[in-house]
């Protein structure tokens, strides 16, 4: 399955910022059914220090919302609750692990309080962080004429570039 255009642009800050040797996208634990359907958005390794990158994408413009408050700040528990059984059972080599969570809008007051609230261990990469690291991105892309063969990180090469004479 493709990944969307936001998880790309998280691939590409594991790449390009990060360093990490190999980003997967929609990764699936092994031995398939119903657990196989759990699925992780981006998956970065970076093998000089032995770190991986958990990585759940949210791509929301008009704001981070699944049905009401509640619901999204479970459904984001659950993300982060399979994030960490995905890393014990999968990359147990691995000696450190960051878990992130990745979205551009997020409504501030209960959403933000509530996720800021979540046990120690889930980065959150939201709203100002979020513009933080694609500004990052984008100074790099500004940098660099070579294709890293990552869709989203080409695109901000080629904004960055554009000539308007």
């Amino acid at each position: 399955m493709r990944p969307e255009v936001g998880e790309e642009l998280v691939g590409a800050y594991l790449k390009v910022i990060e360093g990490c040797d190999v980003v997967s996208y929609n990764a699936r634990p092994p031995g398939g059914g119903i657990q196989g359907l759990e699925e992780l958005d981006v998956v970065g390794l970076r093998f000089r220090d032995n770190t991986a990158f958990l990585c759940e994408v949210t791509t929301h413009i008009g704001g981070l919302l699944y049905k009401d408050n509640r619901t999204t700040v479970d459904r984001i528990k659950a993300k982060h609750a399979r994030q960490k059984k995905y890393a014990r059972r999968e990359l147990k080599s691995f000696g450190t692990k960051c878990f992130q969570f990745w979205s551009p809008n997020v409504p501030k007051g209960y959403i933000t309080r509530n996720l800021a609230e979540l046990e120690p261990g889930l980065e959150l990469v939201i709203n100002g962080e979020y513009a933080r690291r694609v500004g990052q991105l984008r100074e790099v892309a500004r940098a660099r004429k070579n294709n890293e063969g990552n869709d989203a990180f080409r695109l901000l090469q080629i904004l960055e570039h554009l000539r308007y004479d």
